[in-house]
């Protein structure tokens, strides 16, 4: 077998037989051979890498948006890569100025909302750039979500529907969270509309864990004891809020109800079944990788994109229904 036709097959070009391709991948599997991928990004002034710019992987939100994206560039040349920001804009930067100067072929990241650098960046890649979570906004590109605007309307409507009227709300400190702050603005806009305000806050910051969610509903009980009903901005907060109601003998949904956000399969064991709103991270991700390889094969510029999805309420066990 010449060096020619071992070259072709490790770099796929040429016309090889599916059992010489066959003989020359499993010899080069055993020898442990690694293609040299830098030459050819070199002359194609791309690589096959994806990436894929998220604030946490701790946050149960994000690792089924990375199931999606895998998923849909399975049978592709692309691998997705990540970096993390924390949710800040200068980390942001920094991670978006190292993974653009590898030249992946193209990125997809969380939210709308972005600093002046970045925006720039972003623009001048000349890739596709898909902005996922959220449509409530401007893309620079390509974007792929929900409204949370409409979300949080469509939860405080459910929750007029069924009669309550002392309402706390439990969430993140909303400088960092874009997509809560926007859910809290639709939230408290329909609410307004049934003539109904917020009657008490509890904020937080760091991880969404079980245990935060008990201290911030014991604290927003202790405060404002005739509240009736509690909105949180996630599920894990939620979830810690129904397992404390239940410590303490409080009936739930009839003395107070409750509805967290994003659907987290892993809280299904619950005693009881946390209303909450879907918010169809499995197919954001698999909708933003078939953007950017869909974007990469073609030849002329693509049009910008908004891909808005429609998350459903599931009013389980904590919302009463009418």
């Amino acid at each position: 077998m010449s060096e020619m036709t071992v070259s072709r097959v490790l770099r796929n070009r040429g016309d090889v037989s599916d059992a010489t391709r066959a003989r020359v991948l499993q010899a080069a599997k055993q020898l442990g051979y690694v293609p040299n991928k830098i030459a050819g990004a070199l002359a194609s002034q791309r690589v096959n890498l994806v990436a894929v710019i998220i604030p946490s992987m701790s946050n149960m939100v994000f690792p089924e948006v990375m199931t999606g994206i895998s998923h849909a560039l399975e049978d592709t040349d692309l691998q997705p890569v990540v970096g993390i920001t924390d949710y800040t804009p200068e980390k942001e930067e920094k991670v978006l100025y190292e993974m653009l100067s590898w030249r992946p072929s193209g990125v997809i990241i969380a939210g709308l909302e972005h600093s002046d650098a970045s925006r720039a960046m972003l623009q001048a890649a000349s890739i596709p750039v898909v902005e996922i979570m959220d449509v409530d906004g401007t893309p620079i590109d390509a974007a792929v979500g929900i409204s949370h605007r409409r979300a949080g309307r469509e939860m405080a409507n459910a929750i007029l529907k069924a009669g309550y009227k002392r309402i706390g709300f439990l969430g993140t400190k909303m400088p960092l969270d874009h997509r809560a702050r926007k859910r809290f603005e639709g939230f408290t806009t329909a609410l307004a509309k049934g003539g109904i305000e917020v009657a008490d806050q509890e904020f937080y910051s760091g991880g969404s864990a079980l245990a935060k969610g008990r201290e911030m509903t014991a604290e927003i009980l202790k405060r404002t004891p005739d509240l009736d009903f509690l909105y949180y901005s996630n599920d894990m907060i939620g979830a810690g809020g129904l397992l404390y109601l239940l410590d303490q003998g409080i009936d739930v949904p009839g003395q107070i109800g409750l509805a967290g956000f994003n659907g987290v399969e892993l809280l299904q064991g619950l005693p009881r079944q946390l209303a909450t709103m879907d918010a169809c991270r499995l197919e954001i991700g698999r909708r933003a990788a078939e953007i950017v390889a869909q974007g990469r094969d073609d030849d002329g510029p693509h049009s910008p994109n908004r891909i808005e999805l429609t998350p459903t309420i599931s009013f389980g066990d904590t919302l009463k229904r009418t």
